[in-house]
């Protein structure tokens, strides 16, 4: 059964069909699968994977993506998580992991421009209790996001084999 998910993880729009056909189960079996994973909430919803500067005209749509890593003093009882679920209601916020390494926690924001994730950090993070410190990472390119790279393809060098 992990593996019809997988396979919806790599390409959300695959069949029920392709699945069975894939995996070796009958349709029914998967179709039912899906349906459960759907009403349980374990497949949150379906979505596209864009490369925006392939098909983005407009120079002033562009945004900006950053990588905010933060410390946090724990808390007795909850550790870092009420921290953590607050900072991911935020609309600029789109992921929020929990890390090791010199900081706690590892967020996701994307904004309009560098001053309104500067803005974010100032005014709505930093003055959250128990953030200790922040450190900002702007992403300059995206080489891979999701399983997809974002790169031209380098061209086949090897010489064709026949038969």
């Amino acid at each position: 059964m992990r593996q019809i998910l997988e396979l919806l993880e790599r390409d959300a729009q695959l069949s029920h069909d392709t699945i069975a056909t894939m995996t070796g189960l009958p349709v029914a079996e998967v179709s039912e699968a899906i349906a459960t994973w759907e009403a349980s909430g374990a497949i949150r919803r379906y979505k596209a994977v864009i490369d925006w500067d392939a098909v983005d005209e407009d120079p002033t749509s562009e945004t900006v993506t950053a990588f905010i890593d933060v410390s946090l003093a724990p808390a007795r009882g909850v550790g870092f998580d009420d921290v953590a679920a607050r900072i991911a209601r935020f609309d600029e916020v789109r992921s929020v992991y929990l890390v090791s390494g010199t900081h706690d926690l590892r967020c996701t924001v994307i904004a309009r421009t560098i001053r309104a994730v500067s803005d974010f950090v100032a005014q709505k993070l930093s003055t959250i209790d128990r953030v200790q410190s922040t450190a900002t990472h702007f992403v300059l390119k995206t080489y891979k996001r999701d399983g997809d790279a974002f790169t031209a393809q380098e061209a086949d060098h090897r010489l064709p084999v026949t038969p």
